[in-house]
């Protein structure tokens, strides 16, 4: 099982919620070294202050290239979601290629597969998302079946673009499978954490002055750019989300004379 950072990861809101704690406890912590062990010299606050700076600038590089590396997942997921649709649209009207018996056939278990997909990108608990998953390997299974008899019994080039739209519609699935289990590496959220906490410690380190509302700015805004990362590279439990409209329309048309 993959060893997880924390599953807060998961729950965009717990995460920013951990964070913001997290980073208030450190600007304390720094504060409490300042004023009771190791209290910073004014002719040293010169060169802290390009420290502070150079490690601020730090975490907003690495908190951009996080962003933009959950954002890329995130329009990965999305194409693919198109690409599906596509592929089922296209296989249901190559089915028409089929003896009518086994274009019947075909057109039913498409119309089930694809309510099943659809179902994939809604769903949120884990006991469901099991169940769509072995019903859609079953569907996948009784698909293949369904193009490759008549396949082996007639292989014309005809019936070989029926085999091509069913292999389409198979793989586009594993791809999306694959883009959904893509998320921001643990290391990255990792190294976001430290080096958070690491700039909280030197803000409460160099402050002049107790004001808590002014340390609360820090660790808010980047709670904020915790939340905002998560929520879109969480598939399931974020604000942000897929929405399968191409899937939802494809099964609207097929449903309708």
């Amino acid at each position: 099982m993959e060893f997880e950072m924390f599953e807060a990861r998961h729950f965009p809101f717990t995460l920013s919620a951990l964070c913001f704690v997290a980073l208030v406890i450190s600007v304390r912590v720094g504060i409490y070294s300042r004023k009771w062990q190791w209290a910073l010299k004014e002719n040293e606050r010169e060169d802290f202050g390009i420290i502070l700076a150079a490690s601020l600038t730090l975490l907003g590089l690495i908190m951009g290239f996080s962003f933009s590396m959950a954002s890329a997942r995130y329009d990965q997921r999305k194409n693919y979601e198109e690409a599906e649709a596509n592929a089922i649209g296209t296989e249901y009207l190559r089915a028409d290629l089929l003896p009518s018996a086994d274009a019947a056939r075909v057109r039913g278990l498409l119309k089930q597969y694809l309510q099943q997909r659809v179902l994939f990108y809604q769903a949120s608990d884990n006991r469901q998302l099991q169940e769509i998953a072995t019903y859609t390997a079953r569907l996948q299974d009784d698909l293949w079946a369904a193009v490759r008899v008549p396949a082996s019994a007639t292989p014309t080039p005809i019936v070989a673009l029926v085999l091509a739209g069913m292999n389409d519609v198979l793989n586009s699935e594993g791809y999306t499978q694959a883009a959904w289990s893509n998320r921001l590496p643990i290391a990255a959220w990792g190294l976001l954490a430290a080096i958070s906490i690491f700039c909280a410690l030197l803000i409460g380190y160099g402050s002049h002055r107790r004001s808590a509302a002014l340390f609360l700015v820090v660790p808010l805004a980047v709670s904020i750019s915790f939340f905002l990362i998560a929520d879109i590279d969480s598939p399931r439990r974020g604000l942000i989300r897929v929405v399968p409209q191409n899937l939802a329309s494809l099964s609207q048309s097929l449903r309708t004379p």
